[in-house]
């Protein structure tokens, strides 16, 4: 079996479950005699049939896996990008930071416009470029946003005018 369909079928069991579980509760249920009729489980009915579309088209919901993964890390570089450039502002930043958001930024756009073609070693590289990218942001906290200046509150008493009570 293929990675994709692996992944595919663990996320099956969180919807397939509860579906049939509902279903067996709602069919399976005795009714006391002027008890009220319970709701039927329309909740139940959708997870059943979205786990049972994921049984049968695992495919495609790793293609949409891969599209939605490779969106974050594109999200991801190009925010780490303009973190480095905001701390240009008050500290110089050397020009190796930006290359690991860089590789980050190109990571995700492999792997949105190649979402097919090499599926497993995408799964590898988002993996790793999403590691990287969170160590890369934690050094980036360290080194840049706490030697931020702290930018003074400048309150301008000369406008303040009296208030006048109205009855």
């Amino acid at each position: 079996m293929r990675l994709p369909a692996i992944l595919s079928l663990q996320l099956v069991l969180p919807f397939l479950i509860p579906g049939v579980i509902s279903l067996f509760g709602y069919f399976g249920r005795k009714r006391q005699e002027g008890e009220a009729a319970p709701r039927f489980p329309i909740e139940g009915i959708g997870s059943l049939l979205f786990g049972l579309w994921l049984i049968v088209m695992p495919e495609f919901f790793a293609d949409v896996l891969m599209f939605l993964l490779g969106f974050i890390l594109i999200m991801g570089g190009v925010q780490q990008i303009a973190s480095l450039s905001m701390a240009r502002r008050w500290m110089p930043v050397p020009g190796a930071f930006y290359l690991v958001p860089s590789l980050i930024l190109i990571a995700g756009i492999i792997a949105l416009f190649n979402p097919t073609g090499a599926r497993n070693t995408a799964f590898i590289i988002i993996g790793v470029s999403s590691l990287v990218y969170s160590l890369t942001e934690l050094i980036n906290w360290f080194k840049f946003t706490r030697r931020r200046p702290k930018t003074p509150v400048v309150h301008d008493d000369d406008d303040i005018e009296d208030a006048k009570i109205i009855e």
